[in-house]
């Protein structure tokens, strides 16, 4: 049985580490709410962006582009959306699992986040490209990831890139997602995104129709690199919002388990504590009654 010294270092210890938690909870807390309303202001842009090419590329006729020629897929890159640190719940773990699917012997990886590239690594596979991205991504870099892999994919280097990341859903909920970025395949108009929204309803309802200048096939294609740029920027910021988000739910959940893990120690310590006590009094009892 522990002694009552050991079981107050014990008490001390859990003390230390719930601080810790719940200091690491609220910084998570307040960067969760401005990574969260990133992500959610730009998911309306995503919307009519998509539009926007329904549009053109329903006036554009017979185009081709480099960027939307679909290959017999011999070789694929995978772009591996991470976090840099861990406390993260199994955020990363059920992300890495879904790479973990994939064939390395036909598949290079492409990393923008430390867990990632270290996962790549560990696990012996082709780690082409490692970019990494702050905690309030910018444009800059997701444009630096997208082109690295549309340069792998016009060289002919790959049929194929995908993105593995983690869909933001709620605070508490975050869904690890693969999603093909390219070749660009059909592109959802604004009546197939707004599923049933009053107000982007209204929206498509008084859609008109537009002249492109030159033409609708110079538009397209100058419209789609910059698509998968901010394709891209959108999953990195969905990415931040889930690590956050389930960070904050990590450190709130140990810190509430060092509370009742101190509730059970100083429990016990009292109860050894009481038995001491009682132990000593017997004996003060027994002595008295001895001698008289």
């Amino acid at each position: 049985m522990p002694s009552t010294r050991d079981i107050r270092r014990r008490i001390k210890s859990v003390k230390n580490t719930a601080q810790i938690t719940k200091a690491m909870q609220m910084v998570a807390a307040s960067k969760m709410r401005k990574a969260q309303q990133a992500a959610l202001a730009g998911r309306p842009y995503v919307v009519l962006m998509n539009s926007v090419l329904g549009q053109v590329s329903a006036n554009a006729g017979d185009f081709s582009h480099p960027l939307i020629e679909k290959r017999a897929v011999k070789k694929r890159a995978m772009i591996v959306i991470s976090s840099d640190k861990g406390l993260a719940g199994a955020l990363n773990s059920n992300l890495l699992r879904e790479v973990a699917k994939t064939e390395p012997s036909t598949t290079v990886y492409i990393a923008a986040g430390r867990k990632g590239a270290q996962f790549l690594g560990r696990t012996k596979r082709n780690l082409v490209g490692e970019f990494s991205y702050k905690d309030a991504p910018q444009f800059s870099e997701a444009r630096a990831i997208s082109r690295f892999a549309q340069d792998l994919f016009l060289k002919g280097e790959v049929d194929q890139v995908d993105v593995v990341y983690t869909n933001y859903i709620n605070t508490l909920t975050q869904k690890p997602e693969v999603r093909t970025l390219m070749p660009i395949g059909e592109i959802k108009t604004l009546e197939a995104e707004i599923e049933g929204d009053s107000e982007q309803s209204k929206l498509a309802s008084t859609a008109t129709e537009y002249i492109f200048e030159p033409d609708a096939g110079a538009v397209l294609g100058a419209l789609l690199p910059h698509y998968l740029n901010y394709q891209v920027y959108q999953m990195l910021l969905e990415a931040k919002a889930s690590e956050h988000s389930a960070r904050m739910v990590a450190m709130k959940n140990a810190t509430d388990n060092a509370k009742q893990l101190i509730k059970d120690l100083t429990l016990d310590y009292n109860k050894i504590r009481q038995a001491s006590i009682t132990s000593e009094l017997l004996e003060i009892t027994s002595a008295a009654m001895s001698m008289g």
